[in-house]
């Protein structure tokens, strides 16, 4: 149980201090989608998820003057308004439905917004971004994708393989997100998305959040300017309406990098042997752009938005305004 849980961080881990707080804040964070419950692993996966939600409800009841959970748009724009961060419940694997379709109502009635169909990995919806090429939505994945959209609960494809995230955009009757990727035309690894994905997506109403990963740049070594294009890109395939950020790290700063650095080469060599990782992960490479970290990245992205030409009102778009937008399309019942 001990490798479970560390392929499978729990969010007793995760520590909420002053410093996290004030950090968050001073970001310029307004909210942000948190990982809990089941993503891999040999945790039983539908009561580690139930009981991460349990750990998180305790996260935020502890702090109500800096955290808000997130189940609706207009819960946005009040801790916009109020200074405190809101807290956005998502799953990035879907396996703790199990075979009980019932389950998508009662995660959403427990404050779930977000759930991604798979992880890297092929599951009993379809297949992620690791599984044999061609591999699509399955019939109960569908019944999820319908589930979802009938408890206006977001449908996120990001980790989807191809033929799955084409398949669950076109069967949604609600628009789709895929909240982190990149773009496959630029640097082809199978964690970014294909012009065909990203257009349909956008298509339906959807919305497409870039990453802050090393798999923007076929080096590993992902930068600030890799961020950039891969946005422009997004924006020319999608459009301006339908493209947003989608970090996939912290704005909390690491101060020790070198003990970083020793950690994430345990963590992806045992990704790897448990056959979780996903192409382009070294241990060479940090899981973030070096010069976007900090309480500084988001300001530093608008000045090279600025610097790229970009009007106030296409950053205002990228830098959360699109996500708010879709949040209203697919929240609202």
């Amino acid at each position: 149980m001990r490798a479970a849980a560390e392929l499978n961080a729990t969010s007793e881990q995760f520590t909420v201090d002053a410093r996290t707080l004030a950090e968050a804040r001073a970001s310029g964070l307004t909210a942000v989608t948190i990982t809990l419950g089941y993503v891999m692993g040999e945790l039983p996966p539908y009561e580690h998820t139930v009981h991460e939600i349990d750990v998180w409800d305790g996260i935020v009841d502890r702090h109500p003057d800096a955290l808000l959970k997130v189940t609706t748009a207009a819960d946005i724009r009040t801790v916009a308004r109020d200074g405190r961060v809101g807290v956005v419940y998502g799953f990035q694997n879907a396996v703790a439905v199990g075979d009980d379709v019932s389950r998508v109502a009662e995660f959403a009635e427990r404050g779930v917004r977000v759930v991604q169909l798979t992880y890297n990995q092929a599951n009993h919806l379809g297949g992620g971004s690791a599984a044999p090429a061609g591999t699509g939505l399955t019939a109960f994945g569908r019944e999820v994708v319908d589930a979802l959209n009938d408890h206006h609960v977001m449908v996120d494809l990001s980790h989807s393989g191809e033929r799955t995230c084409l398949d669950a955009a076109a069967h949604s009757r609600a628009p789709v997100s895929v909240n982190h990727t990149g773009c496959r035309a630029l640097t082809d690894l199978p964690r970014n998305k294909t012009d065909d994905e990203l257009r349909l997506v956008a298509s339906r109403g959807g919305f497409v959040g870039i990453y802050f990963m090393p798999f923007l740049n076929p080096t590993g070594h992902a930068r600030a300017a890799d961020v950039v294009e891969h946005l422009a890109h997004a924006v020319d395939v999608c459009g301006e309406d339908h493209v947003g950020i989608g970090t996939d790290g912290p704005v909390t700063a690491i101060d020790d990098l070198d003990a970083y650095r020793e950690r994430l080469a345990e963590h992806v060599a045992q990704r790897r042997a448990a056959g979780v990782s996903a192409a382009g992960e070294r241990a060479d490479t940090y899981p973030f752009v070096v010069d976007l970290r900090g309480v500084d990245q988001f300001r530093e992205l608008i000045r090279l938005l600025e610097r790229r030409g970009w009007s106030a009102t296409r950053i205002e778009k990228i830098m959360g305004r699109n996500f708010l937008d879709y949040a209203e399309r697919v929240w609202t019942a």
